[in-house]
């Protein structure tokens, strides 16, 4: 591939699926796709580490993720594809590069599969405790393994009221939050500045805290990417992704940025019960709202079956991409009325699988994986902004009507989107629990290149190519 061009590629999909999604539910699915547990209960860890500071460490790491879904919303709409930002980094660095991106998403997916159903279990388990974890999860597997298995708008309508609902729960808590801000909850004292500068400061724990933050930040943004997946299966692929990268950054970003800047104004930053129960259990607590916990409960258990839903239709569809250009096993890419069953069932398995490692080997296999999986979106995030890079001149040239989307301030913002990524791996390198994951997922990213790259030079070899 001497010479990157947009001519050679499929107007719309890699693979001929279904489009039987609508444009409400890719705005939701971009919506709620981010919006999980690592919001609502895994900031709590963040903010005890950052303090009041951790309102910048949002906004700094949001600031990242606009920029890779811009770039990623402007090579979406030019093409959209169901292998995403696979298709875009072997159109534009090579097969080796689509080989690297797709199966290492993929693997991360069906791990976080795992992971959710297991902290699905555990709160569905409290409710019924004499119901064992294992069947819980077996049952959410079972369900969403039919749900993605059928036509792909009943995934949509399940992620659609999903979303609707997370969405709905951080809009409430965003407003109850503002009114007690400001004294206008009754029995309630406007907190003024106090809880942002008054125990050790705005940054109490100084560079190093932020930095613990930024970090615990920036993988809690990781989901976006699955609207540019699943807009290859709307009725409007180009108008549609555009419309939905355009309208969900900023409101994520409000989400998040919002959500931590209430926390902190409203309770101090030292109060244990922010990491042991989460911020958002916390602060309605501390309001005094009756039912608090068992209210977030209800929406941290819809977050983890809305990401498993959505992770398991993320991963069918990498892994039928891949295939369809000849970069997996054939059989994963059969269709069955416009439906990736067979990549479906493998990704749900893989996912159950880790889940029955996290009983069999919870310090060893399992840990491996978690570790593996640590930095994973951050690789993915390399290759969008690599590829955006070149796919941009490219488009420029031969195609410029297809630019319904563009990046800001083409190319220096996209530089600023590549060193803020090396920053992180650098910070990364600096935190000891950071620097295993870091190492692990190293290992795993050189594997895939290794083998991406060795299968690439036999296909040129042989005289053939990936068919992206």
């Amino acid at each position: 591939m001497s010479r990157t061009s947009v001519q050679d590629a499929p107007p719309q999909a890699d693979s001929p699926l279904g489009h039987g999604l609508k444009q409400r539910h890719l705005s939701m699915i971009a919506l709620g796709g981010v919006i999980g547990a690592g919001l609502f209960v895994g900031s709590g860890t963040a903010i005890a580490a950052a303090g009041p500071s951790i309102i910048l460490a949002y906004a700094i790491s949001g600031a990242l993720v606009m920029l890779v879904m811009r770039m990623l919303g402007e090579m979406a709409a030019a093409n959209p594809a169901s292998g995403s930002f696979s298709v875009h980094a072997e159109r534009a660095l090579g097969p080796w590069a689509g080989f690297t991106a797709g199966w290492s998403f993929w693997f991360l997916l069906c791990v976080a599969v795992g992971l959710e159903g297991i902290g699905a279990a555990k709160i569905v388990h409290g409710w019924v405790p004499g119901v064992p974890e294992w069947a819980w999860v077996a049952l959410f597997m079972l369900v969403f393994c039919a749900t993605n298995l059928a036509a792909v708008k009943n995934f949509g309508e399940f992620e659609f009221w999903f979303a609707a609902l997370k969405v709905g729960a951080i809009v409430l808590f965003l407003g109850i939050g503002v009114l007690a801000i400001l004294g206008w909850l009754p029995d309630t004292d406007a907190p003024g500045m106090t809880n942002l500068t008054g125990h050790g400061g705005f940054m109490p724990n100084g560079v190093d805290g932020l930095i613990v933050g930024l970090l615990a930040s920036v993988f809690a943004y990781g989901g976006l990417e699955t609207v540019t997946i699943a807009a290859a299966e709307s009725e409007h692929p180009v108008q549609g992704v555009a419309k939905a990268v355009r309208t969900a950054m900023w409101r994520i970003a409000l989400f998040y940025v919002g959500s931590m800047a209430v926390v902190v104004t409203l309770l101090p930053w030292t109060a244990e019960e922010v990491a042991a129960k989460g911020p958002y259990v916390a602060t309605l607590d501390h309001l005094g709202i009756d039912g608090a916990g068992q209210i977030m409960n209800v929406v941290v258990l819809v977050a983890l079956l809305s990401a498993m839903n959505a992770n398991i239709y993320g991963a069918s569809r990498m892994a039928n991409s891949l295939v369809a250009r000849g970069m997996g096993p054939k059989a994963l890419g059969r269709l069955f009325g416009g439906v990736p069953r067979i990549a479906v069932l493998t990704s749900s398995v893989f996912g159950f699988l880790c889940v029955l490692l996290s009983y069999w080997r919870p310090d060893d296999i399992f840990q491996w994986l978690l570790n593996t999986i640590g930095a994973i979106i951050l690789v993915v995030w390399f290759f969008i902004a690599a590829a955006q890079l070149k796919l941009r001149t490219a488009l420029e040239r031969e195609a410029p009507e297809k630019l319904v989307v563009k990046m800001w301030l083409f190319p220096w913002l996209t530089y600023v989107a590549l060193a803020g990524m090396a920053t992180v791996f650098v910070l990364m390198a600096r935190e000891s629990e950071t620097r295993t994951q870091l190492f692990y997922t190293g290992g795993l990213t050189v594997l895939l290149m290794v083998i991406g790259y060795a299968r690439q030079k036999v296909m040129e070899s042989r005289g053939t190519g990936s068919r992206a």
